[in-house]
């Protein structure tokens, strides 16, 4: 197992992800000797770094990994959790949720804790002391009961500039949705400047955008074949992030004893891609989100033809994700924050904006499929 630096701990460079254990018929009934025979193979080949999170498996995730770490010295592991705001029912129950976490997991204190997804849904209600998540926080982090704290966003690159804005001095790291996929499409890319330029180390989820990334096409298999003829996709999703400065930690949500076995084979090494085989890899994401998604440059022409003052640039990226994920919680947990008057269904398909569109999207369309698609 590789291992990095971050301050004073040595962290396996393969973190296991918990969003998706084994489980039953029921996925929030998972199953603990699955759990723990991929835990022990884990621990024996070096992987320190356990995350989990409030919501996983409806609660069962911590609960899991509680009973199953618990059979291993705390020293010999580094234990990560979250605090929910992905529901804004929970704003204001930061105490009340931390003090069952410990609980669930076992411990009396956590190595790693997480403001969780900040979000454009969120962010507002993150940033309003009254409700003294961050607050709190910070006096459990001063208590010893969370060694070091930090934060996933899965909102835009302002949504992430407007926290760390706010909080960036105390985040000690960052976890990001990261990808070759999405490194572009999501503008992943600006997010790893970002932390970068703050010196912020970078956590990775989703590396394999929940698995979709182990399988590839043939044509594109066989355009990367010519490069590294033994590497599966799900290699060459690890090596690119092996690739980009500042990651850390990455983090895979693995379901069985095969993918983590598999995993930590490729993280016995590095072998980061060369400038050939990036832009390869990246020609062929581009290739691939292009299809049924709508070529947008926002180069923002279109705001200022819009009576409705629409957000046109950012609502096409998100139907663009929509489209391309076929559904999924991104797209409708941003829009969840808009003012009616600022969602797809606001357009007036006056085509004033199309008028402008060096692109020549039809954007009144676009807005008006995007509706039937919610």
């Amino acid at each position: 197992m590789i291992f990095n630096k971050f301050q004073d701990l040595s962290l396996s460079y393969l973190g296991m992800g918990t969003m998706r254990l084994p489980h039953g018929e029921n996925h929030d009934d998972v199953d603990i000797p699955a759990v723990k025979e991929m835990v022990a193979h884990a621990m024996a080949k070096g992987v320190n770094y356990y995350d989990t999170a409030w919501g996983y498996h409806n609660g069962n995730s911590e609960k899991a990994m509680g009973e199953v770490l618990s059979e291993y010295p705390r020293d010999s592991f580094y234990l990560a959790t979250k605090f929910p705001g992905y529901d804004l029912n929970n704003m204001g129950k930061v105490e009340e949720i931390f003090e069952e976490q410990l609980r669930r997991l076992k411990v009396d204190y956590f190595d790693f804790y997480l403001i969780h997804n900040v979000c454009e849904l969120n962010i507002e209600q993150y940033l309003d002391p009254k409700y003294r998540t961050y607050e709190y926080l910070m006096e459990q982090k001063k208590n010893g009961r969370i060694r070091h704290l930090g934060f996933s966003v899965h909102g835009n690159i302002e949504t992430t500039k407007r926290f760390l804005d706010a909080y960036g001095k105390d985040m000690e790291f960052g976890q990001i949705q990261l990808n070759w996929l999405d490194y572009d499409f999501q503008n992943a890319k600006a997010k790893v400047e970002l932390l970068n330029s703050m010196n912020i180390p970078i956590w990775v989820m989703e590396p394999l955008r929940g698995g979709s990334l182990s399988g590839m096409a043939p044509q594109y298999e066989e355009k990367l074949r010519a490069f590294r003829p033994e590497c599966t996709p799900t290699e060459w999703a690890f090596r690119f992030l092996q690739s980009i400065p500042g990651v850390t930690v990455v983090l895979s949500g693995m379901s069985n004893f095969e993918q983590i076995r598999e995993n930590i084979v490729t993280f016995e090494e590095t072998k980061p891609l060369g400038e050939a085989e990036m832009a390869a890899l990246l020609a062929i994401a581009k290739e691939m989100t292009s299809k049924n998604t709508q070529p947008c440059t926002a180069c923002r022409y279109c705001t200022s033809h819009c009576p409705q003052e629409l957000n046109i640039p950012w609502l096409i990226e998100l139907y663009n994700e929509h489209i391309y994920s076929g559904g999924g919680f991104l797209a409708p947990m941003a829009l969840d924050a808009l003012d009616e008057s600022k969602k797809p269904s606001a357009c007036l398909g006056c085509q004033a904006c199309e008028a402008v569109c060096p692109q020549q999207i039809k954007i009144s369309e676009v807005m008006a499929d995007f509706v039937t698609k919610l």
